[in-house]
């Protein structure tokens, strides 16, 4: 058996085609055998899209490895095609030479038709150069399902198993940790166990049979820091990175949200913990779901709200409302292509300009990003802790790749690595004759968190301004610049409590290249192959955005050059040139898709020649 440090595969076909199942199993499979592993799920945006056409066609791509693994890979090595659509989507994608697996029971007449093409493309000029595998799957899993008592339709279902078993064949996959989760999956319907078992083995031996064709590869274990690791993707991390912060903080959690993709998900998981005193409320719509968790701040809860950049639209007069109450609230922006609707199951990070700027009046709010799926857990937990100790709101901003995408994660240390937050949480009565003061504040211009019910803490709320110390209303001009001084120069002292900037790479030198939020992974790789190669050249992943921490502007100015690499037209590069003056340059794409490490090779050694 040939052996291999890493291989690319994407499954696609119609969104009932079970190909992010199969593609999640091919992931777990791998990881329980040892390899990193990267994934990029790739949904469709239409609700029932007709079936056999581009608009309908779901993906999901999968990198493995004996090494590390940061990205789920420029290109594939292997694409399963289960129909002919699925095929014309993403030959583009697939890596000169590699192999196409093609479910010829669909491709049909009317089928090309559906999605463009004008008779078979697996002869076509277009597919010379691949290796093209062509499998009956359909017909051949209702073959090897002949003898169950199930309908047609229902023995077809399980073609994604067939295909399964034939790319665990290809790259030398145990079958059994999927047999094992069909096993719980359908423990109460031992009839499906055994059709997708049957199915699974099915393809592995088709795949044997075709010694010419298909040449087995082995890909080792990768070699990792030992602990205790599991899959996880970003929405599962932050979800559970809330639940740690409230636990350090001794807080109820609450979150109040309105479903949006991709951000959904973040609220069923954090439904289902109620044994950690998690308290989640779907809303009626974005702006319910938001106010809900102020009053649950104002209750002492740590109150949570997610959303998708229409939802933070609709939420952005009671994000304003939390700025001027200083009330501890984190509001998650998984962020997807826009504008408007846009492209609701693609990525994007054009929400920065948002983040920062989308309130009335003057309304800073502290700002964070997650870098990858694995970091999200962390992040969550800096989001929380920053909000409850600078009594003040944060955004944390991850965005549709890191949501869906899913990496190994080493479980935590929580007691080491996660200490207790200390709230400005003030429970107790004033002594008698001392005047309760809800906005006075310490050092760092914190105020203080009163609790309703306790008896001399009485204070005024509401929109309207707050008058210095009392919280009154108050409407004297000098009052309100005053105020909103305080509350800007607030979130700046967030500034002394997160950590300075780390760089990779030297200190100074011809190029740095920044990055922030779900573009660390393929900057990281394309940076390093540049290191490896001598050149000058140094990354700086920013994931605390404002403040940012103290050292970034000695850091910018370090380098001759500096170019911004993100999913937008430029933002962070117009935010570090309007506050640094550095002339930083942009290397964008908005296409709804990560970058590829190779394009962003080209755009470095670009810059390096100019």
């Amino acid at each position: 058996m040939n052996e291999l440090q890493s291989v690319v595969i994407r499954f696609s076909g119609d969104s009932g085609d079970g190909m992010q199942l199969t593609g999640t199993q091919f992931s777990n499979t791998s990881a329980l055998m040892g390899n990193d592993i990267s994934t990029f799920p790739d949904f469709p945006a239409e609700i029932r899209a007709p079936q056999g056409t581009i608009a309908g066609v779901s993906g999901f791509q999968v990198h493995i490895g004996a090494s590390e693994i940061n990205t789920p890979g420029d290109e594939p090595d292997v694409l399963v095609a289960m129909n002919p659509a699925a095929l014309k989507a993403n030959v583009g994608m697939l890596k000169k030479g590699g192999t196409i697996i093609a479910n010829i029971d669909t491709f049909t007449d009317k089928n090309y038709k559906k999605c463009g093409y004008k008779g078979n493309p697996l002869g076509a000029e277009e597919l010379k150069g691949y290796k093209v595998i062509e499998a009956k799957i359909t017909s051949q899993t209702l073959e090897a399902l002949k003898d169950f008592d199930m309908d047609a339709k229902a023995k077809a279902r399980c073609k994604n198993f067939y295909a399964l078993g034939m790319t665990y064949f290809m790259f030398g996959r145990e079958l059994e940790p999927t047999i094992r989760w069909v096993q719980e999956k359908f423990a109460k319907k031992p009839i499906l166990i055994d059709a997708n078992v049957a199915a699974l083995k099915a393809g592995r031996n088709y795949a044997d049979t075709l010694e010419e064709t298909i040449i087995p590869y082995k890909v080792p274990p990768a070699k990792i820091a030992a602990g205790t690791y599991r899959q996880i993707n970003g929405n599962t991390g932050v979800a559970w990175g809330f639940i740690q912060a409230a636990e350090s903080a001794g807080l109820n959690l609450y979150l109040g949200s309105y479903p949006i993709t991709p951000a959904t998900d973040i609220l069923h998981e954090l439904a289902k913990q109620k044994n950690f005193n998690v308290k989640t409320f779907q809303a009626e719509d974005e702006i319910a779901g938001i106010c809900s968790s102020i009053g649950a701040a104002f209750g002492g809860a740590l109150a949570i709200t997610t959303s998708s950049g229409p939802g933070i639209a609709l939420k952005g007069e009671a994000m304003g409302l939390a700025v001027m109450y200083e009330l501890p609230l984190v509001v998650v922006n998984v962020q997807r292509g826009g504008p408007s609707t846009g492209l609701p199951t693609k990525t994007e990070q054009s929400d920065l300009f948002q983040a920062f700027y989308g309130r009335n009046g003057e309304s800073p709010m502290i700002i964070l990003a997650a870098s990858r799926p694995n970091d999200c857990f962390q992040m969550a937990f800096e989001a929380s802790r920053l909000s409850l100790e600078m009594m003040t709101p944060v955004v944390l901003l991850t965005d549709g790749y890191i949501a869906n995408g899913t990496e190994p994660w080493k479980l935590p240390d929580l007691k080491k690595e996660y200490p207790k937050i200390k709230t400005k949480r003030f429970e107790k009565s004033p002594k008698e004759g001392e005047e309760f003061l809800a906005y006075a504040r310490d050092k760092l211009l914190v105020r203080r968190w009163a609790i309703p019910g306790t008896p001399g803490l009485e204070h005024r709320i509401g929109g309207l301004e707050k008058e210095m110390g009392t919280g009154n209303v108050s409407y004297d001009p000098k009052n309100h610049e005053d105020m909103c001084h305080i509350r800007a120069k607030k979130v700046e002292n967030a500034a002394e409590i997160i950590p300075l900037q780390e760089i990779e790479g030297k200190q100074t030198g011809d190029l740095l290249v920044v990055s922030w939020g779900g573009t660390y992974g393929a900057t990281h790789m394309a940076v390093k192959k540049m290191q490896e190669e001598g050149k000058s050249v140094s990354l700086m992943h920013l994931k605390y955005l404002n403040p940012m921490p103290k050292n970034v502007e000695k850091i910018l100015k370090g380098f001759k050059k500096v170019l911004v690499c993100e999913l937008n037209l430029g933002q962070m590069k117009d935010i570090l040139n309007a506050k640094f003056n550095i002339g930083a340059s942009g290397y964008n794409k908005v296409q709804g898709l990560p970058f590829k490490i190779s394009e962003l090779y080209e755009a470095f050694e670009k810059e390096l020649k100019e």
